[in-house]
């Protein structure tokens, strides 16, 4: 069977136009798929709707949920008649619009208590305020500066049908005329989601920009010393440009966890690059071009392959998360390193041919010394190209390395101790999964959502969905209320219950029926529009508890009281009851972190595990997993020490160290089997492997950091703390690659029975 680099080698060296001509083709694919790519924000961004829990809340969205758009009007009176007359005409108009079902505010409330006729005099209006309740007209006047209008849309509006009644009501709000000093503002749900959305875009730009251009610097200033330096940088754009093709093709979307993938895949995508570039450099000293090609695609390639592979299964992991946009995040990390790994083995040898490649030190060899050739030349070429500083650090690499191979016991003993600390520490590191504290601080929408929830209070609700086959049976009814009175009483944070029996109620002077046909009775003179906010058919109903503004922690305590509460308070037979809404969903994904992080990182073990040992089928394959283990405790002692939080995105930490840690020690690995088959001996090799693979690896490595690094810039919290942990990942990575695998293959090699190596260890 030819092998299918030998093959590659051969239609590269050949048909380089041919090759390139495919290429441009597949690149014109993926710039249309890039046109589909999407924005995610709404609740499937974090649960899966497949499953029994995602099912239920999008049922709960579709039948009963009905986001609301609040209007913000500020005014140095607001009580004035004409900033009244000017809501009144607001709130007229918006009750008019497509999809909206109902208006409440300020001037309904006065309507309301005089005729429905707006007052046409500040006494009148004071006299009318005068007589209600305190808490309501908190929550309609919280000041005379400041009132809010609540447009409610019809329940199970689609997104795109959400997007559509916000551009209209900011429509309308742009192209009314406001009395003097009177501003208003749109806010929200909806209208939150809509400027995170674009937010997200800005950022994703921004990072991807500011990641190019670290990359560029760390490549100029670490890579120069070959000919046509910034090629990598044009293999990274070019393998974005197709991971963004695969993401339009595939529908995968675009989330504020995966925004956090696009540094991530430059960072790693520059490293496939380098690696072959570098080798092409090397080889270009020692033989023809085109058998400087060859030697790179059919020695270099499939080391660079496997290391890979192996990051790809840290990435696939992340899939079976809980998580959507994790599993995304995992997917588009995929797409990106394969795509960025076919472009590196595709354009950097077609590039070579066509340009004619030459190492840099051949210019100065052909007007300098036309005679030198073979050993001499290289070794002239070589001292001339290779800075003193680099060849300074290849012989520290390789002297630590030869010292930390003949010491691998302390050595791993005491980087264990610190991995075993670091495993402890790494849970009591705090997690967080409210959406606010991920988005900009600063950002208008969430200014504006703040707003709305210190004068009405917290405008999430928990909903419990109650069903059976006849829900509005008096039996059924009188638990309901029962249920749901009795829940008040014992939560504090819980402020009121609305459900079908408090509606029914509220017609019947205070009272439930106690029979089928007075229910009927009732039910039959309450609008539609009141009724099928709490009633779906006759065999499923909503309860919604208000509440007090809270932390996602304390909801999440909160909603397992109440769940604890439904067990107690034993419902009728037949009767089933959940808890579901998107404050479930959130203070749910605390768990689904923390069960998330160790499920991933354990399958990206397991992963690379069988991978590796399917590829080499030697007990020594497992040598690359040792400095990874160590790693990921290092990981949890820096976030507990650096006082980070576990968030959707750092959850993947574990398995994305994986993916990143395993190329550097996988490399190191080939080249130090590639050295003992020359029949040097153990250290001797180790030396070897590290001076030249991790001269290589610090450079791609820093550059990988460089790339990271713009993580760090972005205005969303959640990408920039991202950015934080995967920089000190790198580096970890680089260190275990470099100054702990030396020791794991000493120990390791012992039990390679395929080679005979004769390691003798200094105490």
């Amino acid at each position: 069977m030819i092998n299918p680099f030998d093959r590659l080698a051969k239609v590269v060296t050949t048909h380089p136009l041919s090759v390139a001509a495919t290429a441009l083709i597949i690149f014109i694919i993926a710039l249309y798929g890039m046109t589909l790519v999407t924005m995610q924000t709404g609740n499937e961004a974090y649960i899966d709707k497949n499953t029994p829990r995602g099912a239920l809340l999008s049922h709960y969205t579709e039948t009963y949920g009905s986001n609301a758009i609040m209007i913000i009007v500020e005014a140095d009176d607001v009580t004035n008649i004409d900033t009244l007359w000017y809501i009144d005409q607001l709130v007229e108009e918006f009750s008019q619009k497509k999809f909206v079902s109902k208006v409440s505010g300020i001037t309904t409330l006065l309507k309301g208590l005089n005729q429905g006729i707006l007052p046409y005099s500040s006494a009148e209006v004071n006299t009318l305020i005068s007589h209600v309740p305190s808490e309501i007209i908190n929550r309609n006047l919280p000041s005379n500066m400041m009132t809010l209008s609540v447009i409610v849309m019809e329940p199970g509006l689609s997104d795109d049908r959400q997007k559509q009644v916000l551009s209209s009501i900011r429509g309308s709000v742009a192209s009314s005329n406001p009395p003097p000093g009177v501003s208003v503002t749109v806010s929200g749900e909806p209208a939150f989601e809509e400027e995170m959305g674009k937010a997200m875009s800005t950022s994703m730009g921004s990072l991807i920009l500011a990641a190019m251009v670290l990359m560029i610097v760390a490549v100029l200033a670490l890579f120069s010393h070959v000919r046509y330096t910034l090629l990598p940088v044009v293999v990274v754009i070019c393998g974005l440009i197709l991971t963004f093709g695969l993401m339009g093709l595939t529908r995968t979307p675009v989330s504020m966890v995966v925004i956090g993938a696009f540094p991530v895949l430059i960072g790693i995508g520059i490293d496939y690059a380098i690696q072959i570039h570098a080798r092409l450099d090397e080889e270009i000293y020692k033989t023809s071009l085109i058998q400087a090609v060859t030697t790179t695609i059919t020695k270099a390639c499939p080391s660079v392959m496997i290391a890979m592979l192996a990051t790809s299964t840290g990435f696939i992991a992340m899939i079976f998360g809980p998580i959507p946009m994790v599993g995304d995040f995992g997917i588009v990390c995929t797409f990106g390193v394969v795509s960025c790994y076919i472009a590196a083995i595709i354009i950097v040898p077609v590039f070579a041919i066509l340009m004619k490649y030459r190492g840099k030190g051949d210019d100065y060899t052909h007007s300098k010394n036309p005679g030198k050739s073979g050993k001499n030349r290289e070794s002239l070429l070589i001292n001339r190209t290779s800075s003193i500083y680099l060849q300074r650090y290849d012989a520290l690499l390789g002297n630590v390395a030869c010292f930390i191979a003949k010491r691998p016991v302390p050595v791993l003993l005491c980087v264990f101790i610190i991995a075993i600390i670091g495993f402890n520490l790494d849970n009591e590191v705090p997690i967080s999964a409210d959406q606010k504290t991920f988005v900009p601080s600063d950002m208008p929408a969430l200014l504006d959502m703040n707003k709305v929830t210190r004068t009405m209070g917290a405008t999430n609700t928990i909903p419990i969905i109650v069903s059976g086959d006849m829900v509005t049976n008096p039996y059924i009814l009188s638990w309901i209320k029962d249920f749901g009175e009795y829940v008040v009483r014992s939560n504090d944070k819980i402020t009121g219950i609305s459900s079908i029996a408090t509606l029914i109620s509220a017609y019947n002077n205070g009272t439930l029926p106690t029979t089928e046909s007075g229910i009927r009775e009732i039910t039959d003179i309450i609008p539609a529009d009141a009724k099928t906010r709490y009633l779906n058919g006759n065999m499923e109903t909503v309860l919604e508890f208000s509440l007090s503004d809270m932390e996602i922690a304390q909801a999440r305590g909160l909603i397992k009281t109440i769940r604890q509460d439904v067990e107690w308070f034993y419902s009728p037979p037949g009767v089933t009851v959940a808890v579901t809404g998107s404050l479930e969903m959130f203070s749910t994904l605390m768990d689904d972190i923390q069960r998330s992080k160790l499920r991933m990182t354990l399958l990206g073990f397991g992963f690379i595990l069988i991978f590796l040992l399917l590829v080499y089928r030697r007990i020594h394959a497992v040598s690359p997993l040792i400095p990874i283990v160590i790693i990921v405790g290092w990981n949890g002692a820096i976030m507990y020490l650096s006082g980070l939080d576990y968030t959707p995105l750092t959850a993947v930490l574990g398995s994305m160290t994986i993916g990143v840690a395993s190329e550097y020690t996988i490399l190191i690995m080939e080249r130090c089997d590639e050295e003992l088959a020359k029949g040097v001996d153990i250290f001797q090799a180790i030396e070897t492997s590290v001076q030249k693979i991790g001269t290589a690896i610090t450079v791609s490595g820093l550059t990988t950091v460089f790339g990271f690094t713009a993580l760090m810039l972005s205005e969303f919290n959640i990408v920039s703390n991202f950015g934080i942990t995967t920089v000190i990942t790198v580096g970890f990575s680089l260190a275990g690659a470099i100054l702990i695998m030396p020791a794991v293959i000493v120990i390791m090699y012992r039990f390679d029975k395929k080679h005979n190596y004769t390691i003798q260890v200094s105490p």
